[in-house]
């Protein structure tokens, strides 16, 4: 369990880099004018709902993308393992199968 002393797990995430653009509102600011701020953030749906985790520098950014690519990597091995549960499962049926017809 992390906790005291521990090195800190790496993070693990699922969504999108994003870039987005917006007014802040103020009347005399530039946005008002059609030169929209522009951001960075993770965006990730959670239950059907679209969270917005906004990313202030290229080092929240890279931590966030290495952390996508973990997400990416643990899905694919997981995706992987579930192709040979099928094929297993696929092998004990027509074992269990073929040994029930020899029996009958």
């Amino acid at each position: 369990m992390p906790g005291d002393g521990d090195a800190p797990v790496p993070l693990m995430v699922r969504g999108s880099i994003v870039t987005t653009r917006r007014r802040c509102g103020t009347a005399s600011c530039r946005c008002a004018r059609g030169e929209l701020h522009e951001g960075v953030a993770l965006s990730v749906s959670l239950g059907g709902k679209t969270t917005l985790v906004t990313l202030k520098d290229d080092g929240e950014v890279a931590e966030v993308a290495a952390a996508l690519e973990r997400y990416r990597v643990a899905a694919a091995e997981l995706e992987a393992k579930v192709g040979d549960g099928l094929v297993e499962l696929r092998r004990r049926l027509a074992m269990a199968r073929a040994s029930a017809r020899r029996r009958a």
